[in-house]
């Protein structure tokens, strides 16, 4: 199998139809199997999409209509229309920028999605609070295994520390992962450079990083610069090598051929002010 992790910064990029088109010929070349999405935009002032933007598409309950510019409505229907078949699930979680239905989305290229499972976790479940966190997880048509992903906060947020979220996904996942492998990708904001935070709380809880096991890796590096989120932590300073806080985690052991960052530049244009995680298991 091949998935893919991007936080996707979607509608607030400059430049971002183009981006999109960039993003989604590489879709098209790569064939992944499961496409997790951060940061999966909607203007809330748009028109509804029509409902040939909804084909394919899984219910999740939320209470938020699709709009016309939905990045992962608009990703899968060019998608299709390119050939591919594609299901996918979308998940708001909060309002972004103050302008933006702001969520996850996981996109199934190959396979149809037979569950999809929204979670909260974070303290606070306000949709107007840009501290909200929710996970989405899917569970697709011939498979046992789950696919989640997630937005992360940071370690030492008083309000909504990273620690509390973590315990929520945990037990969100607990009983699943008793029967099948789960895979977690996202934007874990947990530098992995860095002892004693994030990272290794994530770790500690007998999760593997796809990363680390890698038969073939590169340097892994997902940011570089200041991005937003972190101006703060950083006191505006880019940190010297970037940080590897995009990761796919795994809760079995498994086998996996290689992990490479992708969109930074070298390994296709950058269309985020993130870059990407690709990996391809046995």
């Amino acid at each position: 199998m091949k998935m893919l992790t991007l936080n996707t910064h979607s509608l607030q990029e400059d430049n971002y139809a183009e981006k999109l088109e960039w993003f989604v010929r590489r879709m098209l070349d790569e064939q992944p199997d499961v496409i997790a999405l951060q940061e999966v935009n909607q203007t809330i002032t748009a028109p509804e999409a029509p409902m040939h933007m909804h084909k394919g598409l899984a219910a999740v309950p939320h209470g938020i209509a699709l709009r016309e510019d939905n990045h992962a409505a608009a990703v899968a229907m060019r998608l299709r229309l390119a050939g591919m078949p594609c299901s996918w699930a979308w998940l708001p979680a909060k309002i972004g920028y103050g302008k933006y239905d702001e969520g996850l989305a996981i996109l199934c290229p190959h396979r149809a999605i037979r569950r999809a499972q929204a979670y909260a976790i974070s303290r606070t479940d306000d949709y107007a609070n840009w501290r909200t966190r929710r996970m989405l997880g899917v569970q697709l048509e011939g498979m046992d295994d789950w696919f989640c992903t997630v937005h992360m906060g940071w370690w030492n947020d008083e309000e909504e520390p990273f620690r509390d979220q973590w315990r929520a996904v945990s037990a969100a996942l607990e009983d699943k992962r008793k029967h099948a492998p789960v895979w977690l990708m996202g934007d874990f904001n947990a530098p992995a450079e860095v002892r004693g935070e994030s990272y290794d709380c994530i770790a500690d809880s007998g999760w593997k990083d796809t990363y680390l096991t890698a038969e073939r890796k590169d340097g892994g590096m997902t940011v570089s610069g200041v991005i937003d989120g972190w101006r703060d932590r950083t006191g505006g300073q880019e940190q010297p090598g970037g940080m590897r806080i995009d990761q796919i985690w795994c809760s079995h052991d498994a086998q996996i051929r290689s992990s490479q960052v992708i969109f930074n530049g070298g390994n296709g244009p950058v269309v985020s002010d993130h870059y990407g995680v690709i990996i391809t298991t046995d």
